[in-house]
Order: structure tokens, then sequence, then C-alpha cells
């Protein structure tokens, strides 16, 4: 049974809501969040990025840092300045990309459920990352962006999402990346409706935003130790997410680069793939599933794996697992794509042009375009408590930080 909960957000007012609105903080680095924030003292990138307003050089999980992060997002509550909501709400938020459109509730979900696994994960996460927006949470005392998440639809709540549509919306604008964001409040008597509709949502599935939802787990941890009458309906038990139906979601290729070819001149790496691969010439840049493209010396080549995957496992069956165990560690010896500094991603949202243009300008041997991960796939491999290999899914478009914080 999935927990949804509402919550009173902390947001912005309409006529802020397309400055404070930022991109995640985890998709920029430091130079490229600067630049995004310039001239825009609203923009979240000064919470979620605090480092922009410090020296540059300065150590991204320093105390300053996230002393800063405070100082920041008080100053944004003061002079935005931002709103609390009166009552408890869900949020409905629209996204459009292009032809693309998906539509999500924005809730809180249960911690408890995120520890038990009723919220399933497909993604290692990293330590580091995790100590950073653990402290982050504690130190402002808000989760401020939300984890994506997906389950399989309902009729009954893509009904209540519909009707709360035709209303006005609180949010409507479009992003500098050309994504529109639409967002409405929904009513108060339709938040007891949906919280009956998702207890007959068996799994909630974690699309991305795995190092937040860890550290809301951590982050509860530590609030809870400090305090004396904790009861398990603070605030902190719970977590912001926004849940997409399964069937609204889109996954682009994460494709792949490789910056030399294991000592092989490039006809003798082609060569080498053509002894487990079929070979089309003047192949197509975007390749059919269990299909992969491959360019290297100007041209595009088609590859077909000689062998069909023997395993059962949803993790064996991915096309980037059958990529790395036929061709990447048996001909270019990467065994490990997460620590080997051989092999680099790139975003699907950033086409097979720019495989292209790495490979043509020296800063790429060769590039590897993939057929994108389904979200089938990736709750297969989360049900079986599997881990997907680094990099298998890129979600467009992304959510934006700062529309709405849950206060903890």
């Amino acid at each position: 049974m999935a927990i949804v909960r509402p919550f009173r957000a902390l947001r912005p007012p309409v006529s802020r809501a397309a400055e404070v609105a930022a991109v995640p903080y985890d998709v920029v680095n430091t130079d490229e969040a600067r630049a995004l924030a310039a001239g825009n003292q609203f923009s979240f990138l000064h919470v979620s990025r605090p480092e922009i307003d410090l020296p540059p050089g300065t150590d991204i999980y320093s105390d300053e840092v996230y002393e800063k992060a405070k100082q920041n997002f008080d100053t944004l509550i003061d002079k935005c300045p931002m709103l609390v909501e009166d009552e408890p709400s869900f949020y409905v938020y629209r996204l459009r990309m292009g032809n693309h459109e998906q539509t999500g509730l924005v809730v809180c979900c249960s911690v408890d459920e995120y520890d038990n696994d009723i919220i399933r994960k497909h993604e290692r996460t990293r330590r580091d990352k995790e100590d950073d927006r653990t402290r982050h949470m504690i130190t402002i005392r808000a989760q401020t962006g939300p984890v994506f998440c997906t389950y399989r639809g309902k009729k009954e709540i893509d009904n209540l999402i519909a009707k709360v549509k035709e209303s006005q919306p609180l949010y409507d604008f479009v992003a500098p990346d050309k994504i529109a964001h639409t967002m409405w409040t929904v009513p108060q008597p339709e938040t007891k409706t949906i919280v009956e509709a998702f207890t007959s949502v068996p799994l909630i599935y974690i699309a991305d935003g795995h190092h937040r939802a860890a550290s809301a787990s951590r982050a509860r941890a530590t609030l809870a130790q400090q305090n004396s009458v904790h009861s398990g309906s603070e605030e902190y038990n719970f977590f912001q997410c926004v849940l997409f139906p399964a069937d609204q979601l889109q996954i682009l290729a994460y494709n792949r680069i490789v910056k030399e070819l294991n000592g092989l001149s490039p006809d003798a790496f082609i060569n080498a793939v053509r002894e487990r691969f079929d070979i089309t010439d003047n192949g197509s840049p975007t390749p059919n599933k269990g299909e992969f493209s491959m360019y290297i010396g100007g041209r595009w080549y088609g590859l077909k794996p000689h062998q069909e995957v023997k395993s059962d496992k949803p993790i064996d069956q991915l096309d980037v697992s059958v990529l790395q165990e036929q061709l990447f560690s048996p001909v270019l010896g990467i065994q490990d794509q997460r620590t080997d500094k051989r092999i680099d991603f790139v975003g699907g949202i950033r086409g097979t042009d720019e495989l292209k243009h790495l490979v043509n300008s020296g800063k790429a041997a060769a590039a590897f375009s993939l057929y994108p991960t389904t979200v089938a796939e990736l709750m297969a491999i989360a049900d079986a408590s599997e881990i997907m290999p680094p990099k298998s899914t890129w979600f467009e478009p992304k959510l934006r930080d700062g529309l709405l914080s849950h206060m903890i």
C-alpha cells in the first residue's frame, strides 16, 4: 500500500515562480549553476548550489557552504517573499517538452516505505552525495527538491488528475530550456479521495532522485534521534515526491563514448568487434532494441550481437549490460564503467550529433548510441532488487526545484 500525504508547501508567489524555479542541483556543476543564476537573486540555485555565492574554488562540502545555504534560504523566504500554504495540500504538476506531456501528483511519501522497499530503487547511491544532501536538509530544515517517482497507473487516479486540470492553474510558465511547467493545487475535498486511491497502489518506484530519497531517510534518522518525543508523525518522516503514471514517462538513451581503443588501431578495433557482432556499414545513428550504433572514422556502423542473452535476469537483458559484456569488457578491457576513466556518458537529450562531434574533434575515439531503457525494464530490475549499470536512464523533461519545498 502506498502512503501519500499532503503537506503545507513553502512556495513562491505566482509573479516570482519562473524566477525561483531552477534546474535540479545535480544536473549542473558549480560554474554552470553560477551562470544560470547570474543576475537573478531569486533563483533557487542560490539555495541548492550555495557555493555559487562564495569565492571560486570553495570546497563544496565545507561548513561555509551549508551556512550559506541557510542564509540564502532565509533571504529568499524574506525577500521574494515565499508563502506557506494555510492547509496541507496535494498538487498536480504537468511538464510539456515539445510534443511530449506528462502529469504527476506532488505528494509526501513515507520514509518508512522507502526503508521497507515499498518505494523501490534501481540505483546505487554514493556516500559523499548522500552526506551532502543530508546535511543540506538538516541545515535548512527543508526538502527543496522532489524525488521523481513512478507507479503503475490507475484509472481512478487519472480521472482525479484530469478533473483538477480543468481548473485555473497555480503556476504556468515556460522555462528558458523551452519546457512548460504548469501546476494546480488539488481542492481540499479531493485530498482524502487521493489518499484512499493510493491505498490500491502496491508499489512506488524511484525514477530519478535516489540520492535525495536516501538523504531524506538519513535526515529522518538524525532528527528522530534528536527528538525526545519522536512519534513518527513529524514532517521529517515524509519526503516530497512527484508521482507519474508509468505510461507517461519518457526515457532517453544514455549513450557512451570511449577515449581510446585499448591499443588497437581503428581498423583492428572494428575487426575485433566484427568477431562478436554483425556489422552494417552506413548504419543509422539510432538503433533498434537489442542493437547498437557505433560511430568511428567518420561513419556510423550498425551492430547486432552474435550471441543472444541466455540469462533470465532482467539486469543481464538490458542493452547497456549486453554492450558491456560483449564489447566493452572483452574488446576494450573496460571492466567497471563506474571507475574506468576511459569511458564517459552522454545524455540522450544532447542527441547523436554530439557523439559525432566528440569523435570528430578527437575528444573520443569511438561513440556508441543505444536504444533507451524502458520503464518496464526499470520496474523489473527494481522488483528483482537489482542495481542498474551506471548511467542507464536519462529522464526528460526534468522537474524544477524551488516551486514547492517541504519544511521538516
